[in-house]
């Protein structure tokens, strides 16, 4: 009798097809689009990040006393292991625009790999990142190099006409829709975030003034369905039960409609990471309360311990 295969993990299967769509697009971009970086720069930025990647998942296997994730499965572990960096470096360096400034290409392709160490909270007993690594090094870019901007949308339909311009998001949406609802699991966080957009794009024609049909235009273009389909659904970074995840997509819509209406340009990144760290923030907020409970519990467990161990004294009846 043949034992039965063993079934892969979707997460990782996800993180694949993640990194192939990507690199294909990266490589379709530079070819017939017109990314407007040079074409050496997303190299650069990819190997960057893998060494990033591996010198600190040896400091930090070191400092937990455990074998680094990259060893024991040979070729296929290591490759398993870089897709998250691959796809953070290529994120960062398709969406940034740093002019000719290569080196802060690569700051915030280091920001991101390292924000997955430094911002960690735990987890049924494991230290997670919460911190969606691309959204928060291009945040963190932004902020501190106002000249930076993000790449403008002709940028990803710049040598194409009319018909491509609209199978290009097309083609991404039908591809990001597939893989969001069989391997990430993250239809309804997608729910929460395109319902509640709607609603504060409204909201905004309504009471600020500003007009509805340009707000909601901004849902055609492949910038946004690109943020939508490969980088609020972060499988790593998101709640995984329904509620949760609606809650998730609409918070960031509704952080991007306050920022917006306050006239903060590049809300879709800064609104993915408040959310985020609100997150983050509750998480950490959950895991103490469970840990005070916890210490409750032992404590009390010891009290009645000690309690059952103190022998009852038996009266003895009086001699007469």
């Amino acid at each position: 009798m043949t034992e039965p295969t063993p079934r892969r993990d979707p997460r990782v299967t996800a993180l694949r097809r993640f990194a192939i769509s990507i690199s294909a697009f990266n490589i379709f971009g530079y070819a017939v689009l017109g990314f407007e970086q040079p074409w050496l720069w997303p190299i650069v930025a990819v190997l960057t990040a893998y060494a990033l990647e591996i010198l600190l998942e040896i400091v930090g296997s070191r400092t937990e006393n455990r074998a680094p994730r990259f060893r024991g499965n040979g070729v296929r572990g290591m490759v398993e292991f870089l897709y998250p960096a691959h796809i953070t470096a290529l994120a960062v360096n398709m969406l940034l625009y740093t002019n000719d400034r290569l080196l802060v290409t690569l700051f915030g392709v280091m920001v991101g790999i390292s924000g997955k160490w430094l911002l960690r909270v735990p987890v049924h007993g494991r230290m997670r990142h919460f911190m969606n690594p691309s959204n928060f090094g291009i945040s963190v870019v932004i902020l501190l190099f106002p000249w930076v901007s993000i790449a403008p949308p002709y940028h990803f339909t710049e040598n194409v006409g009319t018909v491509v311009d609209w199978i290009v998001p097309a083609a991404i949406l039908v591809l990001g829709t597939m893989l969001n609802a069989k391997l990430t699991k993250r239809a309804w966080l997608i729910a929460g975030w395109l319902s509640v957009f709607v609603l504060q794009a409204v909201f905004r024609g309504l009471v600020l003034d500003t007009s509805i049909p340009a707000a909601l235009a901004m849902m055609t273009g492949v910038a946004f369905v690109l943020f939508t389909n490969y980088m609020i659904t972060d499988p790593g970074t998101t709640p995984t039960h329904p509620v949760a995840q609606f809650a998730f997509g609409g918070g960031a819509a509704l952080v991007y409609g306050v920022l917006t209406g306050a006239s903060v340009v590049y809300g879709l990144f800064f609104a993915t990471a408040i959310v985020c760290l609100v997150r983050g923030g509750f998480l950490w907020a959950l895991h103490g309360v469970r840990q005070t409970q916890a210490q409750r519990a032992a404590a009390a467990e010891a009290d009645s311990g000690v309690e059952a161990a103190v022998p009852v004294p038996v009266p003895v009846p009086a001699v007469r």
